[in-house]
């Protein structure tokens, strides 16, 4: 795991430049760093190093291979060593142990379809030297990043962060859009019609799946290379898939465990997490190895996941280690963590998250793995239900009778209307009277409800506040003709919902958290649920594999009978890393810097007076105030 930077230009490049932009990233490869120009000088890439496999100096980047290619690359080939056993046996030849100079043996024998053979997460640059075309790509799902500049005929530059490009020289100005949408939902960090779009106004991101060349003109052209194939259908039965998802998640795991430094795992009590460590005791329980875990605790609240993580330590070998994530703790670091971020994230998990990595740190452990990915691809939120439900009703009635009454008695806790969406859950205070206003039905049932609601109802709803009372004429007018994000969708199909998971949002957010968040402390995660073979599979199986007599996830659940505790196997409420963020909002300190960043925003002319009158939006303004002030 590393960090990139490079620059294509039309003028000659100075290496200092280049070193700027790595300096800033420092946190990302602490292990080296590396700077190179070819003999024109108009392509530079910039490298930092944290060494996860062949900590030699055989590592170094930016790499060359055959006096033609030099490579910049950010990521890990979990399947490298049997794609160079094969390139092995069709004469090619290595000098390092890394991961790094397979990819470049492999992209000179297949060019862009090199892309199709890698198991892995990366971002890279290829240089070749003859073509004089730059060649960037990134993998599948997004897990690492690719920010870049373009001017036609003038320039390329690209990082693995957007700070790197202003120490580039690129503006600061923000995406007023971008902005604005995100004001109006927390939840709303990607364009789903641009993906290409970020916070600021001139830096784009390379969309996951794709690819780009830049030609010797400083011209680009981009492709995708890779789409979940819906059409695709495997005809076994349910019990042949438990087995087979077991075997190929087996073998996710066991690529992942490819290191020369530390692995840990992180453990949040989930089924995904749980499913990982146990996993890991049943493949390695002849080795007798100890594992290291990690675990975001919260002292004195409901949705601390300590039980549950108990059950898994009790039934593995494991050291464990835990953090306690507080508001004075998350009122020191906002800083800092935004700072690492670059653009703003929707709830304070993401600070459980950061503190997670800073004890792998402390404990020396390098490389995490990590659940994430399997509630896109499993269909593991409750918001997913109702897909299911609608589906059934329109191509299997008989089915779809009983699997509400399996839910009934699954999630007792879940009400649907008419068109089976969510209206409510009966825990707690979500219980309420039916006779509410809209805002009332948004402050009591919404926004702490978001994620049992359908986007379609939560938008629709968010579109009758209002909210554009809360903004400075002259800022509304600049976005008056920019439509509020629409994440709907349409389909009655949930596997074509989770592929829109997958693909068009959702996901990639959760996975910029999780590079950022760990590249802060020098720390890489890994993703066996984000195997290609393992997604692909799933995805040619119906969907009823995977909710299944009312229960989420249920082909895992099966493939991990006997491996799990039974309390982790049969889990049905879903809490990861939630903090009392409610509880935090209210500290002194954090009120008295959430007014000052709606003062922050009033200044800067987003929001007028009535909105510090109103204090509807403290999370988006303490996120946006910060990435203000950090700009300035």
């Amino acid at each position: 795991m590393c960090g990139i930077a490079g620059i294509v230009s039309n003028s000659k490049i100075e290496i200092s430049l280049l070193k700027k932009m790595t300096d800033v990233i420092a946190h990302r490869g602490p292990d080296g760093e590396g700077h190179w120009l070819n003999s024109e000088q108009t392509v530079g890439f910039g490298h930092r190093r944290l060494s996860i496999i062949d900590l030699s100096d055989a590592g170094h980047q930016p790499m060359h291979y055959l006096d033609r290619y030099t490579i910049t690359f950010n990521g890990e080939i979990y399947n490298y060593i049997e794609l160079k056993e094969n390139l092995h046996k069709e004469g090619f030849t290595f000098i390092s142990d890394t991961d790094t100079e397979v990819l470049l043996a492999l992209y000179s024998k297949h060019g862009k379809n090199c892309l199709t053979y890698l198991d892995g997460m990366f971002a890279f640059a290829i240089y070749d030297k003859v073509t004089k075309i730059v060649f960037c790509a990134r993998d599948r799902f997004g897990e690492k990043p690719f920010y870049y500049v373009h001017q036609p005929g003038k320039y390329f530059i690209f990082g693995s962060e957007i700070k790197q490009l202003f120490k580039a020289g690129i503006s600061k100005k923000f995406n007023d859009t971008q902005i604005y949408n995100y004001l109006q939902n927390p939840y709303a960090l990607t364009n789903p019609n641009n993906e290409h779009d970020t916070f600021y106004s001139e830096i784009k991101k390379l969309p996951k799946a794709s690819f780009l060349t830049v030609d010797n003109t400083l011209n680009i052209t981009e492709e995708i290379y890779w789409k979940i194939n819906l059409e695709k259908k495997l005809n076994i039965s349910y019990e042949e898939a438990v087995d087979q998802f077991r075997k190929l998640f087996f073998e996710s795991i066991k690529r992942r465990m490819r290191s020369d430094v530390a692995i840990g795992s992180s453990l949040s009590g989930g089924l995904d997490s749980s499913s990982i460590v146990c996993s890991i005791k049943e493949l390695y329980k002849k080795e007798n190895i100890t594992q290291k875990t990690f675990s975001a605790r919260f002292e004195n609240f409901s949705r601390d996941e300590g039980k549950f993580i108990q059950y898994v330590l009790n039934e593995t070998n494991v050291t464990p280690y835990s953090v306690w994530p507080s508001e004075n703790g998350f009122l020191n670091d906002i800083t800092k963590l935004m700072f690492h971020q670059d653009e703003p994230f929707p709830t304070a998990s993401i600070y459980a998250q950061y503190c997670v990595m800073e004890e792998a740190k402390k404990q020396n452990v390098v490389v995490l793995l990590d659940g994430q990915g399997a509630d896109e691809i499993l269909a593991g939120y409750e918001y997913y239900l109702p897909f299911y439900l609608k589906e059934l009703s329109i191509t299997q009635p008989k089915l779809f009778k009983e699997e509400m009454e399996f839910m009934k008695t699954i999630h007792p806790h879940l009400l649907f209307d008419t068109n089976f969406n969510f209206i409510a859950t009966t825990d707690s205070e979500l219980s309420k009277p039916k006779q509410l206003s809209v805002k009332e039905k948004f402050k009591n049932i919404i926004r702490p409800a978001y994620k049992l609601l359908n986007k379609k109802k939560y938008n629709r709803i968010l579109q009758k506040m209002p909210l554009n009372t809360f903004y400075n004429d002259e800022f509304f007018k600049k976005i008056a003709n920019h439509k509020q994000y629409n994440f709907e969708y349409k389909d009655s199909s949930t596997n074509g919902f989770l592929k829109h998971s997958v693909q068009t949002c959702n996901l990639e957010d959760l996975l910029r958290f999780s590079d950022r968040n760990s590249m802060a402390q020098s720390r890489e995660v890994r993703l066996p649920f984000l195997s290609v073979e393992l997604v692909e599979f799933l995805f040619a199986l119906p969907a009823a594999y995977k909710i299944r007599q009312g229960w989420t996830k249920a082909i895992l659940r099966d493939a991990m009978h006997g491996i799990l505790p039974k309390e982790i196997e049969r889990r049905v409420d879903k809490i990861g890393y939630e903090p009392p963020q409610k509880k935090w909002m209210q500290n002194p300190k954090i009120e008295t810097q959430v007014i000052n960043s709606y003062y922050t925003l009033i200044k800067h002319k987003i929001l007028n007076e009535n909105s510090l009158k109103e204090r509807k939006l403290d999370w988006q303004v303490l996120n946006i105030a910060t990435l203000i002030n950090q700009a300035h």
